[in-house]
């Protein structure tokens, strides 16, 4: 069946040759392509027996994270090569088709802002994709440390230059995804737990389980519902229309976590749930910007950046798809706030954030949690 699934991820106009059989290793030369133009695929084919040895049997202890589709572990080749492994919970039709279509995508793209394919094995009911590993973890234990296993919990929090640096090339790899892939790619679950760091804390846009092609010409797709409450805009969540517009969203609110640390849906008392965006922008309309910074940073952030960031985050964010900027618009929009500013210089504590008002949480919601009409924002309006 898997090779099935690798026919079908690319559609019938654009077949690519199926994966090799398992067991077989696969050493070509990622730099190759034959005469006809068709792609080869630069992965590596491993045996099960070595993805055993290197996870310590898949031991609890060597577990990095677990998520809807399935359970990530670190691991040691032989060679003395550190991975991560991610092995599927259960082996259904679905599931194998989430299998080829991340494989199969990640085969074709290359980015140095997104995570890197280093092979797979695909044999009786073992599906295993096996990744480059990231010391630094996902971005989501940087922010939550609470979040994330044990080992990750020493993170120390990102500094100002760091987290726009991040800001800047996460946009960038999902930027390519949406304009230089061939066909597309809608990556559907753009989220904190899907934004890997290296050893430089250089970010990886990883897990494209739920991903979508989309041919030239395609304007966007109707289908059914995937990715993580919070994150999902207003027409993929309600009608399954998903398109790039979809992405820039998630990446909004992703930007507004990555500068706040806050949760992107968060429980308020009595049970109502307020989004991010929602407790966002009644501070931008006040022009409260220093309020919208991670508390942790204690005012060492540029307040000039700090605007244009989150200004762009809720351009992303606004409820109409329409008027949601391209992720190549995002992407000037970021690089033009770190350049003007100079992303390395030293960062002083910004006065207004350190004031002896004190701002609770609620005053900061001004007591909303209703969904703002945000149709007619625009940069011109923010600033």
């Amino acid at each position: 069946m898997i090779n099935r699934c690798f026919c079908c991820v690319a559609g019938d106009d654009e077949r690519e040759p199926a994966a090799p059989p398992a067991g077989r290793r696969s050493r070509r030369n990622p730099s190759r392509t034959p005469k006809n133009g068709s792609m080869e695929y630069p992965w590596e084919i491993y045996s099960l027996k070595e993805l055993l040895q290197a996870t310590n049997n898949f031991n609890d202890s060597n577990k990095l994270g677990e998520g809807g589709f399935g359970t990530v572990y670190w691991g040691r080749t032989s060679k003395g090569v550190e991975i991560a492994v991610k092995r599927l919970k259960a082996m259904t039709a679905k599931a194998e088709m989430e299998f080829a279509i991340e494989v199969e995508i990640l085969g074709r793209v290359r980015h140095k802002n997104l995570l890197s394919l280093r092979g797979f094995y695909a044999g009786g009911d073992e599906r295993l994709i096996v990744y480059d590993y990231m010391p630094n973890h996902s971005l989501l234990t940087h922010l939550h440390p609470h979040r994330g296993a044990p080992s990750s919990q020493q993170h120390q929090p990102l500094d100002w230059p760091r987290r726009v640096a991040i800001a800047i090339g996460a946009a960038e790899g999902l930027a390519y995804l949406h304009h230089e892939a061939n066909p597309h790619i809608i990556h559907r679950d753009i989220k904190a737990s899907n934004v890997l760091l290296d050893a430089d804390l250089v970010p990886k846009v990883a897990d494209f389980g739920f991903a979508k092609l989309i041919p030239d010409g395609v304007s966007h797709l109707t289908t059914r519902v995937k990715g993580t409450l919070g994150y999902l805009a207003p027409e993929y969540a309600m009608w399954g229309k998903v398109s790039e517009s979809c992405d820039v969203y998630s990446f909004g609110v992703l930007l507004l976590e990555l500068v706040s640390a806050r949760r992107p849906l968060e429980k308020l008392p009595g049970g109502v749930k307020r989004e991010i965006v929602q407790w966002a922008a009644p501070l931008v309309e006040r022009r409260k910007w220093e309020r919208i910074a991670d508390p942790r940073l204690a005012g060492r952030f540029d307040a000039h950046q700090l605007r244009a960031v989150v200004e762009a985050a809720m351009l992303c964010a606004q409820s109409n798809a329409e008027s949601r900027p391209a992720m190549a618009e995002v992407v000037e929009m970021l690089r033009f706030s770190g350049e003007r500013r100079g992303m390395t210089k030293e960062i002083v504590p910004v006065q207004a954030a350190a004031s002896s008002e004190e701002v609770t949480d609620m005053d900061d919601v001004t007591g909303s949690s209703e969904p703002l009409d945000r149709r007619s924002w625009k940069l011109t309006k923010l600033r």
